[in-house]
């Protein structure tokens, strides 16, 4: 959960009365006050929206620098990486090597 000040401003919020009920029971659910559970419901959605943000710019950036470079990972390569890599996770196989980029031209 993102760190929130301790200084809190109210603010009024007008629920559908069915959200509202989901609410309680997953507040319930989790040991938590309908207040308490809102507030950390509410950071983990901005701190997911930065996440994404993030990744997003991240994303841009390495398709600049593969455009750039003209050398990338063709996507058959990255998905046998990876499935290589959940089975040594799953203790089926050494680790496999780092992927080489290559030439995309």
């Amino acid at each position: 959960m993102a760190t929130l000040s301790t200084a809190s401003k109210p603010t009024s919020l007008k629920l559908p009365a069915a959200l509202k009920t989901q609410l309680e029971q997953e507040a319930q659910r989790a040991g938590l006050s309908l207040h308490a559970f809102m507030v950390q419901t509410l950071a983990d959605s901005v701190r997911r929206t930065r996440l994404r943000d993030a990744w997003a710019q991240d994303s841009l950036h390495a398709l600049s620098d593969m455009t750039a470079s003209g050398s990338g990972h063709e996507l058959g390569d990255v998905r046998a990486y990876f499935s290589n890599l959940a089975r040594h996770r799953q203790g089926l196989q050494a680790k496999p090597g780092d992927l080489t980029p290559t030439s995309l031209g």
